[in-house]
């Protein structure tokens, strides 16, 4: 299973999990089958408020999982609508979600649980 994280600072399974899912600096692939990490760059960081494409923002690259720190309705109805189930972090640090993940810990985020729109500090402005 392929579990993205979207981070500020690529620092493997130490990376904190960034606070909005749009505007997050870089995403880290976690490949749970080989235990592989790969970092993708955000082609889609700098979008306006409600037109976040996440497949763009992904550079089309596939993954079955996403956990975040927040995420706007429009962006969590895109990935479910491609297959990808969108979970919120716990912990805030990238091993700690991933270990939550897969013992089934993590809920499952709903478009009632998303993000009003973006902070000054590119974080979530929850409603």
């Amino acid at each position: 299973m392929k579990i993205c994280f979207p981070v500020e600072q690529p620092e493997g399974l130490e990376s904190r999990v960034y606070g909005h899912f749009g505007s997050a600096p870089f995403f880290l692939v976690v490949d749970t089958a080989g235990a592989d990490v790969s970092v993708i760059g955000n082609r889609d960081q700098h979008h306006a408020h409600g037109a976040c494409n996440p497949i763009m923002a992904l550079d089309g690259r596939s993954v079955d999982a996403i956990v975040v720190g927040g995420i706007g309705a429009g962006a969590l109805s895109r990935l479910n609508q491609a297959g990808i189930r969108v979970f919120r972090a716990m912990s805030g640090v990238v091993k700690d979600d991933m270990a939550m993940m897969q013992a089934g810990q993590l809920p499952e985020l709903t478009l009632s649980q998303c993000c009003g729109g973006h902070d000054h500090g590119g974080g979530c402005a929850h409603h």
